[in-house]
């Protein structure tokens, strides 16, 4: 039975995945902070603790670490950069360190599609170059870096997911199609910021599936996991379609636009509805 310890494991995609690597019959650690409670089952083990605060002993006898503990979205990580760039780049440093001294034989980290920029090419792949705005998708690039000069030393894999859609115990809903959906459903109005800016999605369930997957495969390197690249007004009259409600549309200079292809991920083998 394999171990698999999972940092931020009771997150958003987190709670998911780590009830569903269980089911899978994988040995399943979780350390989180749980400040937004705990939805994980019975059977996993739970550790409360900052990622910041980790040691060594944190990684004694696991065969996997993934790596999903991170502030969140843009804005959280503008409220203190030195939160950002601890919980970040330093911390993915030392729990590669300490993976390296335990014996661990595989890292995945959970990076981010936005760390691309704004692309004028229609097809954004992994070749690409990576031209962040953000502090957010700043600190994700350094922390790919930081990954990238342990490749030799750890088998290490990086998952650039698209925006993340779809229900959990542990819901968020500060992300573009889950909010207007609560919106629509609750509010019978969506408020669109702009609307021309362009997010590529992933269902949760497929986000899942993709770290199951690199698992059992045995990948290594960087790979896209996104299905399609709309407009964000285009996803609202989606949503419309299914729960009527009105649209409101306000101006917004808000320049963040992302596109992503997922073709590496999808040629060896992944299936990404």
């Amino acid at each position: 039975m394999k171990k698999i310890l999972i940092l931020g494991g009771a997150g958003y995609i987190g709670t998911v995945l780590s009830n569903f690597l269980l089911s899978k019959k994988f040995k399943v650690t979780v350390i989180d902070n749980f400040w937004f409670g705990n939805f994980l089952q019975k059977k996993i083990k739970k550790i409360k603790k900052d990622i910041r605060s980790l040691n060594e002993k944190d990684f004694k006898n696991q065969d996997i670490v993934i790596n999903l503990a991170y502030l969140s979205n843009d804005p959280l990580c503008e409220v203190n950069a030195r939160d950002t760039w601890e919980t970040g780049p330093l911390s993915t440093y030392q729990q590669l360190d300490f993976s390296l001294k335990s014996g661990v034989k595989k890292y995945i980290f959970a990076s981010s599609g936005s760390i691309y920029g704004i692309k004028q090419e229609k097809k954004v792949t992994e070749e690409l170059g990576l031209d962040p705005i953000t502090d957010y998708n700043k600190s994700k690039m350094i922390c790919e870096k930081v990954i990238e000069s342990f490749d030799k030393k750890i088998s290490t894999a990086i998952l650039r997911p698209a925006t993340v859609s779809g229900f959990s115990p542990r819901l968020r809903l500060d992300v573009v199609l889950n909010l207007f959906c609560y919106q629509a459903f609750f509010e019978k109005k969506i408020t669109i910021l702009g609307g021309n800016q362009i997010r590529p999605l992933v269902h949760i369930k497929d986000m899942v599936r993709s770290y199951e997957f690199v698992i059992n495969k045995k990948l290594k390197g960087c790979f896209n996991v996104g299905f399609e690249n709309l407009k964000v007004k285009d996803i609202a009259n989606l949503v419309k379609r299914q729960i009527p409600c009105k649209i409101n549309i306000k101006k917004s200079n808000d320049p963040r636009s992302y596109r992503m292809n997922s073709d590496k991920i999808i040629k060896t083998g992944s299936k990404i509805a």
